[in-house]
């Protein structure tokens, strides 16, 4: 199982690394936008706080196949281990396509129904990431989505993995885990939530409380 942080924020990734098992961090054009920095900052800073063995992901904006691999190659440049993030749309399959000739790996994004994600695993995708809660608030079951997606990977394409993302409960990323997701990437504040909880502070100070009380 890999979790990833989707997010730029250097000293929160920092912060969190230290006692999750974190296996790399994923980014996006917003995620990028809202840090201030440009990639060519941000990937090494990453690395940097990461190490080696860490995973990152970045996406391509250009929405033609040519200009998707152009933009990829340049990434590469930043990180050779940089994973591409690609959206899952027909220029999108053809990029993908082109950068699994050159040994590139890729991430089908964007991703909103199974048959789409299938169609990036087939392409070559290494990694497909569908939108869990933006499939909701579409009206959608992002879980029945994922649990679809699974059944179809493990059929048709066993080399691609699910790495879902957008979440915004800790139910919702223990509910893709259950549905047999290899991957998931959480943003830093649902992250906090699944360690952090109102009743499991107030049971450790119940017990801080009660010793001292007894033992002064």
């Amino acid at each position: 199982m890999e979790f990833y942080l989707d997010s730029a924020d250097i000293d929160g990734i920092k912060k969190l690394a230290r006692f999750l098992p974190i296996a790399g961090v994923t980014t996006n054009p917003s995620i990028i936008a809202k840090s201030g920095q440009p990639l060519a900052t941000v990937i090494p800073a990453l690395r940097e706080v990461l190490g080696g063995d860490a995973r990152l992901f970045a996406q391509v904006m250009a929405d033609d196949a040519i200009e998707m691999v152009e933009e990829a190659l340049a990434l590469t440049a930043l990180d050779k281990d940089l994973v591409i993030k690609i959206p899952v749309i027909p220029e999108g399959l053809i990029a993908i396509k082109q950068l699994k000739m050159r040994g590139i790996p890729t991430l089908g994004t964007a991703v909103y129904s199974p048959m789409q994600a299938l169609l990036a695993g087939l392409a070559g995708a290494e990694y497909v990431a569908p939108y869990v809660n933006r499939i909701d608030a579409q009206g959608g079951s992002g879980i029945k989505c994922v649990q679809e997606l699974q059944q179809l990977l493990d059929l048709h394409a066993p080399a691609c993995k699910i790495l879902a993302a957008s979440f915004k409960t800790p139910r919702q990323v223990l509910d893709c885990l259950l549905a047999g997701c290899q991957s998931v990437t959480v943003p830093l504040d649902v992250a906090e939530q699944l360690i952090k909880s109102p009743a499991v502070d107030a049971a450790v100070a119940q017990f801080k409380h009660d010793w001292e009380q007894a033992f002064n």
